[in-house]
Formats: structure tokens, C-alpha cells, sequence
């Protein structure tokens, strides 16, 4: 997925779930920040997006743009509705989110995921696409560690789950 085509995402989610605001949780919020990400990280054809005053109105997404529909076999990809349960964030992760609004929403407004929460996402979740994902993030210089440090220690998680994912990301920066 590209910059457009997740723009096009937010414009058609608005307008499905009748709502002006769009957060989007999954790995295409990387185009909020980065716009012209490394192919690698765009490899998607799904953007997990949820109106932002109503995330119970996701459902109104996926059934109008979601898999297998007419949006997605005409456009190739689509959106999946989720709500704010989709992803484990840190503590603060909405007042980070990456505001997008320009021609191509007409109007509407998407929140996508800031890089650091999106990636402690990530390395919550701890399956292998999702570990390649933070790796390229740091890679690429997108994330800091520090930061993903600091986001971690924010996060709602119990002793055992946050061992598991400080060792995950230990790994991902050796």
C-alpha cells in the first residue's frame, strides 16, 4: 500500500462509517509519519482503521471496504474495521497520532499510529512479520531506541509479557 491508496482508505472509511475522523492502528500507519516509507514496510494490502468517536462502528468499514469486497477486488486492498482493544499502546499513544488531512481525504481526517507506539504494537504482538517490521524501522533510522525503550516501560503490560518484549527488543538492536 502506498500513501495514496491509504488516503483513499480514510476517505472511503469516513464516508462508510459516517464519521469525519479515521485512527489507523496497523502497520500502513507508518505512512502518517512516512509518507515515502521503504517498500518493505508497505508490503500490506490492509489498513486497521476505526472511527475515532465510535470505534463500534468499524463494522460499518469491513462490511462496505474490507476483504473480499467490491472496493477491495476493484482496488486491491482494503480496510480492515478494528477498535482500540486491536493493539496493545503505550500509555499517551493518542495524543501522539500522526494527523492526515489533504485533497485526496476530501474532508476527512486520519489519525495514523506515531512510529514508536506502532512498533511497540509490534513487538507486543511478537509474530515474525511483525518483529521483521520493528527491524526495518530501525534499520531505517524510523525509530529510536531510547524512545522504544521509554514506550515500552509505558505500556500496560504484566511482568512476564514486558520480559518477553524487552528481550525481543534487545535482539532486534544487537
Amino acid at each position: 500500500m502506498n500513501r495514496p491508496q491509504l488516503e483513499h482508505i480514510i476517505r472511503a472509511a469516513a464516508a462508510n462509517a459516517d464519521a469525519r475522523e479515521i485512527v489507523v492502528i496497523g502497520s500502513q500507519a507508518i505512512l502518517g509519519a512516512h509518507p515515502d516509507a521503504p517498500d518493505e514496510l508497505l508490503a500490506s494490502m490492509e489498513a486497521d482503521v476505526f472511527p475515532k468517536e465510535r470505534p463500534g462502528d468499524s463494522i460499518l468499514i469491513d462490511g462496505a471496504i474490507g476483504e473480499r469486497s467490491i472496493f477491495h477486488q476493484t482496488f486491491g486492498y482494503y480496510a480492515h474495521g478494528v477498535d482500540e482493544t486491536t493493539a496493545v499502546l503505550p500509555d499517551g499513544w493518542r495524543e501522539r497520532l500522526v494527523r492526515v488531512e489533504n485533497d485526496n481525504t476530501r474532508g476527512a481526517i486520519g489519525w495514523c499510529l506515531e512510529p514508536h507506539d506502532l512498533a511497540i504494537s509490534k513487538l507486543v504482538a511478537g509474530r515474525e512479520k511483525d518483529l521483521s517490521f520493528v527491524a526495518v524501522m530501525l534499520r531505517h533510522s524510523l525509530v529510536r531506541c531510547d524512545l522504544l525503550r521509554d514506550r515500552l516501560a509505558a505500556t500496560p503490560l504484566d511482568g512476564a509479557r514486558r520480559e518477553v518484549c524487552q528481550t525481543r527488543l534487545l535482539r532486534l538492536i544487537a
